[in-house]
């Protein structure tokens, strides 16, 4: 089951400022007004009294507006569940993502207010699976709107032209990413983004011809072989993007030993 966060967000911030809002409006005075016709001083601050849910609600509205502010329109954090973007992302990693990188939007509507810019290729983003909304997706772009894409024999072409892989050893993995060793790393040089991507000699990949439409971006995993990306469902609609991952804040696997601490406020490239 998922919990929709930002629902939940939204509607205790309507029903804590309400509260509040009732209470400045109509039950304060009236409390004012039962208090002054009150002869003992005793009764009056007890007629004074905010009732608890009051109280609650005044307490708590400004912590939740500023959570809601904080996540909806500057950083929002994301841990990461699988190994589908190794060696860049590993299992366990919490991660902060930029919420206006793309444009201002909307909290729960998701609708862009202001337009603030665009992905680029080798950008790392969070998004709304096409297939399942309610499911958080993170990939990297490869291809933007107008790009001809072709992934063929583990390598990528961009508008024709070869985007160039340097072999940099074997991959070595810990923990949850212990399955991946001996996979072979290579530096992928997309644009003016470097990164480093995990390939498996040998193994059956899914192949890809596309041009992505306007409005639309292609990504891909950076575990080549082993990644749900664009090449199996197709493209991400830019109403579904998220934000920009930038940072890594904090490594957890349980299945590694622990905190990972030399990953910790690492940046995402």
């Amino acid at each position: 089951m998922n919990l929709d966060f930002p629902t939940i967000l939204v509607t205790a911030t309507l029903v804590t400022g309400l509260i509040w809002a009732l209470d400045a409006l109509l039950w304060a005075p009236a409390r004012k007004r039962r208090a002054a016709e009150q002869t003992d001083p005793e009764q009056a601050a007890e007629v004074l009294k905010e009732p608890t849910l009051v109280e609650y609600a005044k307490s708590f509205f400004p912590v939740i507006l500023a959570v809601l502010l904080l996540r909806s329109f500057l950083v929002e954090p994301f841990r990461i569940p699988s190994g589908s973007m190794m060696p860049t992302l590993l299992v366990g990693d919490f991660i902060l993502v930029n919420k206006f990188a793309y444009g201002i939007r909307l909290p729960v509507a998701n609708n862009k207010v202001i337009d603030l810019g665009a992905p680029e290729r080798g950008d790392v983003v969070v998004f709304r699976f096409p297939k399942d909304p309610d499911i958080d997706y993170i990939k990297r772009v490869v291809g933007v709107p107008g790009d001809h894409l072709v992934y063929a024999n583990k390598t990528l072409y961009v508008n024709g032209e070869q985007v160039p892989q340097i072999p940099i050893g074997d991959y070595v993995g810990i923990g949850s990413g212990l399955s991946m060793s001996g996979a072979s790393m290579r530096r992928e040089m997309l644009g003016d983004a470097e990164h480093d991507i995990l390939v498996v000699p040998g193994s059956h990949g899914i192949n890809a011809d596309v041009v992505v439409p306007a409005d639309h971006y292609f990504v891909m995993g950076d575990n080549r072989d082993n990644s749900n990306d664009s090449r199996y469902w197709g493209f991400v609609p830019d109403e579904n993007l998220v934000g920009r991952a930038f940072m890594i804040w904090m490594n957890w696997d349980s299945a590694a030993s622990g905190v990972a601490w030399d990953r910790l406020g690492d940046s995402i490239q």
